[in-house]
């Protein structure tokens, strides 16, 4: 008998050492009991073997029953268990789970955004504009500081030459729609947030259902005409504009909000430059890490907009020159005969 029980020690021990399952285990098992009892019924009770392992067929069936009977009954109650439908989990208390004060911890210390500040960044809608240079840093920041639900409208695909600059995107996303590229890093970064991907461009006749539809507008186009629509209908809808710009070495940020009494895009710009004049970056370069520069800005500036801390750009535009490591700010205002705030009487 204490050969038996060896095996099946070695079995269960061994087997549990090596990383056996349990369920090859118990077959293991079967098989020893099945040759303990078939030496017991064919062999003659005074063989050698029949013997060594000790015992008869009768108290040998029993055993091995009782622990076929245990082994069993824990099967079917593991069984049971798995297949009984989980309890709800405890109602969540707050605006935030667990999780979520955890993650944003660093923020609700903070005086100046504390816990208020960060339930207004949970409730705020904001939509950016392009998904490229500026809005890929600022996404991701946005995104990571738990602004509830985040839009993102751009009508371009992921291109190899994009991703010296536009960290949101990845070399396996080449040639999938920006804004689903996007998506899928925020919504990986922080399930928690939604996320509102437009595949198109932004014209006449959607602008103004679209903007109208958030709290902030966060602007980083690469062309004018977009830029002077996304002014001329925040303008009238009385929505802030965070609005970066950049070429090669240099990038600026400002915040238009003539709702608010500051000029509007338009007061400093008054027109688009002529063709030639000022390049895109695919002409003119860009050095990589300066978009990620003006467009995490971006971010700070929408986190301050939203939760109200310190001193938005409101009336002033930051300049950056990456190349000689300067920063210059200077003081704008309206444009008296501005044809965007003359329209909607701000």
């Amino acid at each position: 008998m204490s050969w038996v029980l060896f095996c099946a020690a070695l079995i269960w021990l061994g087997g549990a050492y090596v990383g056996l399952s349990v369920p090859r285990r118990w077959v293991m098992t079967a098989l020893l009991a099945t040759v303990v009892l078939l030496t017991h019924l064919v062999l003659p009770p005074d063989n050698t073997l029949v013997l060594t392992l000790g015992g008869s067929f009768t108290s040998w069936a029993v055993g091995l029953g009782v622990v076929a009977l245990a082994g069993g009954y824990g099967g079917a109650v593991r069984w049971i268990k798995s297949r009984a439908p989980k309890a709800p989990d405890a109602e969540q208390e707050g605006p935030f789970s667990d999780t979520e004060l955890d993650r944003y911890a660093r923020h609700i210390v903070l005086r100046e955004i504390g816990g208020p500040g960060q339930v207004a960044l949970k409730q705020a809608r904001v939509l950016v504009v392009g998904a490229g240079g500026l809005g890929s840093p600022a996404l991701m920041y946005l995104a990571a500081a738990g602004v509830g639900t985040i839009g993102v409208i751009d009508d371009d695909v992921v291109d190899n030459s994009n991703l010296q600059r536009q960290v949101v995107h990845r070399d396996v996303d080449i040639g999938t729609p920006k804004v689903f590229s996007a998506e899928a890093f925020m919504r990986a970064q922080n399930p928690a947030i939604e996320v509102l991907p437009f595949n198109r461009r932004l014209t006449e006749e959607i602008a103004e259902d679209l903007i109208g539809d958030f709290d902030l507008v966060l602007e980083g186009s690469d062309n004018f005409e977009t830029r002077y629509l996304v002014n001329r209908v925040a303008a009238k809808l009385g929505k802030p504009v965070i609005s970066g710009a950049l070429s090669q070495w240099e990038g600026q940020i400002s915040t238009f909000d003539p709702a608010s009494g500051g000029p509007c895009y338009q007061c400093i710009f008054p027109e688009a430059p002529a063709p030639g004049l000022a390049p895109s970056c695919s002409e003119a370069g860009v050095v990589g890490p300066l978009p990620g520069v003006i467009g995490s800005m971006m971010a700070v500036e929408a986190i301050k907009e939203i939760t109200g801390a310190g001193e938005g750009l409101r009336g002033r535009m930051m300049i950056y020159d990456a190349m000689y490591a300067e920063t210059r700010m200077i003081r704008i205002s309206k444009r008296d005969g501005c044809e965007t705030c003359d329209a909607h009487h701000t």
